[in-house]
């Protein structure tokens, strides 16, 4: 028997859910998020959470570099407890590997190096994917994988996030360190916040060698993903409004700026997968990003599925667990990944609405301060 339970939530979702989709997705990596000014405007509504039975297990992480592996087929098994090398034997099976992740978190981190490595040793043809270096960077990132460069200059040059050293450098030197690939996958920010500020139509006005920055088609159809995300834009078509206010409201010019300001980053991401791939028949790819670009197979994963339908995708998906807390995975969680990834808890970012509203506040300014440049 399991010694997991599935929890069921009910239409809310889960705490961690709620919880994670407003803090993770929209104040992601302290404000390096990266999406359109508009996005932050939605952070001010409330936090849904719901009640769960209690698990039946005692088992609970140790600290903030524990974690625990769970099998969950996207929700079509029974939730099993594995180990890194059981999970590798698994996700090796599968051409593209998402492995999602809490920006900063360590045990998050620990998890991706683990599996990287232990999915590697079985399959050697194998390709790093980053969402943390961009594509207009990537002969910056083969410089350096070639020994042309200095990790500093990788790190100046190629744009490194702030974080490298502790949380990618272990992946990125293991991959160097055996002749693998490491693909700069994002969209430039620059080219992000200009979608932002003026829409997936600004992408037509670039320069032919910078058009190549981003993918060349985007996926902006209505879909579950579409939905998940105008859902944090809910409630901005009345904002300041008195008039027509019992009227039903589609999503506000700065929300649908700001969802193709994302679909711009996950398209260009799946794309640079796909590529990849095309150049490399018969190679696997571990791809990271924040989780919210590949939980529940959506996002970016979806994308790289629309361009090969035969492709095999598995993603894993970190869901947090508060300090002391039970290792339970609820029914909308096992459907968030072909494994859960359960890691403790990070402290609040903020301790209350006000709080997040300040912050909020600053953020604004500094972005109207910065508008679209390349």
């Amino acid at each position: 028997m399991s010694r997991f339970q599935v929890l069921n939530c009910g239409r809310g979702g889960s705490l961690n859910q709620a919880f994670r989709a407003r803090e993770a997705v929209m104040i992601r990596q302290h404000f390096r998020l990266r999406f359109s000014a508009g996005a932050l405007i939605f952070l001010a509504t409330g936090l849904g959470a719901c009640a769960t039975s209690p698990a039946t297990t005692a088992d609970s992480l140790k600290d903030l570099t524990d974690y625990a592996l769970v099998y969950t087929d996207g929700g079509k098994a029974t939730p099993k407890s594995v180990s890194i090398s059981e999970a590798a034997d698994v996700l090796k099976t599968f051409d593209v590997i998402f492995v999602g992740e809490e920006h900063r978190h360590p045990g998050n981190h620990l998890a991706q190096m683990a599996l990287f490595r232990a999915i590697q040793e079985r399959v050697p043809n194998m390709s790093l994917s980053m969402e943390q270096f961009e594509r207009d960077v990537q002969g910056v990132v083969d410089n350096f994988m070639a020994g042309k460069i200095g990790e500093q200059v990788l790190r100046t040059k190629g744009r490194a996030w702030d974080n490298y050293p502790v949380s990618y450098r272990p992946l990125v030197e293991y991959a160097k360190e055996r002749g693998l690939s490491v693909i700069a996958a994002e969209a430039p920010g620059s080219v992000i916040r200009c979608v932002g500020e003026k829409g997936a139509a600004f992408l037509a006005t670039m320069k032919p060698e910078q058009r190549e920055w981003a993918a060349a088609q985007l996926n902006l159809n209505e879909g579950a993903y579409k939905d998940k995300y105008m859902r944090f834009a809910a409630g901005d078509g009345s904002h300041g409004e008195d008039a027509d206010k019992d009227k039903p409201k589609g999503p506000s010019a700065a929300a649908v700026r700001s969802f193709e300001a994302q679909v711009t980053r996950d398209d260009t991401m799946a794309e640079s997968i796909y590529l990849h791939l095309q150049k490399n028949p018969g190679r696997k790819v571990m791809h990271i990003n924040g989780s919210f670009h590949s939980e529940s197979f959506l996002g970016t994963a979806e994308r790289v599925q629309m361009r090969d339908p035969k492709l095999k995708i598995a993603v894993v998906n970190p869901i947090q667990v508060k300090k002391g807390g039970k290792l339970e995975v609820s029914t909308a969680d096992a459907k968030t990944g072909t494994f859960v990834l359960l890691i403790g808890a990070t402290p609040k970012s903020y301790a209350s609405m006000d709080e997040m509203k300040a912050a909020i506040s600053e953020e604004m300014k500094f972005r109207s301060a910065n508008k679209c440049e390349l």
